[in-house]
């Protein structure tokens, strides 16, 4: 049974669409590779799917730009002198405008004034002033940011510290904080251990037989181990 024409036409269903692109190129590339073989051909083939992707095929015995070369010498057709003076004229552009904004930059810091009219030094004059006005708001803006963060860290230090007065206060007022023996109350010292060791705070006490204990006589000379008494009070 014969196989009915089709009728050449978009194809408005897009997976249909899609797969009927790729069956095609592929069929294609390898109608290209065949002639290549056979007549000894260089072939190129450059395809743009409606989904922007591209497909390429080149002979394996060429490479692209040796192609255009030499299709270029064959038709007589520069493709690549128009690309080349555009970029040319966009370079002396932007060459322009750097060596403007140069200028410009050496007249804020007082170069290049022999050439100014009148008006344009008063623009110029202007234009440094409204900067000048701008850096300053900013430097103030920093400045006053850092003053705040700097009083935070000082209402900050300041509770930590009434905390702790608070809490040595408290200890101070309980009987069991400061009262040694015999319920004889004493000058004390609160020493706390150094970083890293834990929470530990101990009460310190003048030995009986100190020669600067008011607290009690002492009738014995012999010498002693040490002068203080240390009571562990928080474990």
């Amino acid at each position: 049974m014969a196989r009915g024409k089709i009728q050449i036409k978009k194809i408005e269903n897009s997976t249909n669409r899609q797969v009927t692109y790729s069956k095609r190129r592929n069929g294609l590339f390898k109608k290209a590779s065949e002639l290549t073989v056979l007549c000894d051909a260089k072939v190129s083939i450059i395809m743009v799917s409606c989904t922007d992707k591209l497909h390429e095929y080149i002979s394996p015995s060429i490479t692209m730009k040796q192609f255009f070369d030499q299709y270029q010498k064959a038709s007589g057709v520069d493709l690549w002198n128009s690309h080349y003076q555009k970029m040319q004229d966009e370079l002396r552009q932007q060459k322009e405008v750097n060596k403007n904004l140069r200028k410009q930059i050496r007249q804020r810091l007082g170069d290049c004034l022999e050439d100014l009219s009148f008006e344009e030094l008063l623009a110029l004059e202007k234009d440094s002033q409204e900067a000048v006005y701008v850096i300053r708001e900013r430097k103030l803006k920093v400045i006053g940011n850092k003053v705040e963060t700097s009083k935070k860290k000082v209402r900050s230090a300041q509770d930590v510290y009434k905390k702790l007065m608070h809490e040595f206060d408290i200890r101070g007022e309980d009987p069991q904080y400061g009262l040694i023996e015999n319920g004889i109350e004493y000058d004390n010292v609160y020493g706390y251990q150094q970083m890293g060791a834990p929470p530990h705070i101990l009460t310190l006490r003048l030995q009986p037989d100190h020669p600067n204990n008011l607290h009690g006589s002492v009738t014995t000379t012999g010498p002693t181990a040490s002068d203080l008494t240390t009571f562990g009070l928080l474990g």
